[in-house]
């Protein structure tokens, strides 16, 4: 039997973590955090049960990376998406994709965007990992694109902003409603109400769109 080179197995290994990855989306959007145990997610991946602990040093780190692997994936096809952005309004095109493609994330999978929150501010805090400096990556390029004088101070800030953003959301009891979260992010900026994907109805009242 002739050996599998090291790059076969490497491509292995790097399918078999992403099985992992999106098997933990999947479970902890379906079942929430506590309900979904290393060993089901292994199982829904059909990897093996050591293979978790290999690439991961806990269920924390895993959702982490997970879900910043989602974000970096609904963001990159938000950005490259037909018609692609070009000319003079490319980069604040890009932004307003950006923004909502984040802000959609919240809307779209609350229970998994919630409990990623709540992880970050628990004593792990922000565990960087490749899923997530992939996300920074476009988040960088796309402020770049934008015309950022200072790449290295707006990038943070446009991160704190979304993940404000995300987090009046989903906050249990008083959420604010995306539209009106969307508008002042895109009056920050100076994007026009109709970049990105608008929603219906225009902008709320009390917002000066430019």
């Amino acid at each position: 039997m002739v050996p599998r080179s090291a790059s076969v197995n490497e491509e292995l290994r790097r399918r078999s973590r992403e099985r992992l990855l999106q098997a933990t989306v999947d479970l902890v959007a379906e079942r929430g955090y506590e309900a979904t145990r290393l060993g089901d997610i292994a199982d829904r991946a059909g990897a093996a049960r050591g293979l978790v602990s290999y690439y991961f040093p806990g269920k924390r780190q895993l959702l982490q990376s997970a879900v910043h692997r989602l974000m970096h994936l609904t963001l990159y096809a938000a950005l490259e998406r037909a018609p692609r952005p070009s000319g003079e309004d490319e980069g604040r095109e890009r932004l307003a994709r950006a923004i909502d493609a984040i802000l959609g994330l919240a809307l779209d999978h609350p229970r998994l965007m919630r409990t990623h929150m709540a992880g970050i501010l628990q004593a792990e805090g922000f565990i960087r990992c490749q899923e997530q400096q992939r996300l920074a990556e476009l988040l960088r390029d796309t402020m770049a694109r934008y015309g950022s004088a200072d790449v290295d101070a707006d990038y943070p800030l446009l991160r704190a902003l979304l993940m404000g953003a995300v987090v009046a959301v989903l906050l249990p009891g008083a959420p604010m409603p995306a539209p009106r979260l969307r508008a002042e992010l895109f009056q920050r900026y100076g994007l026009d109400w109709g970049l990105g994907v608008p929603p219906d109805g225009g902008p709320p009242g009390g917002t000066f769109p430019r």
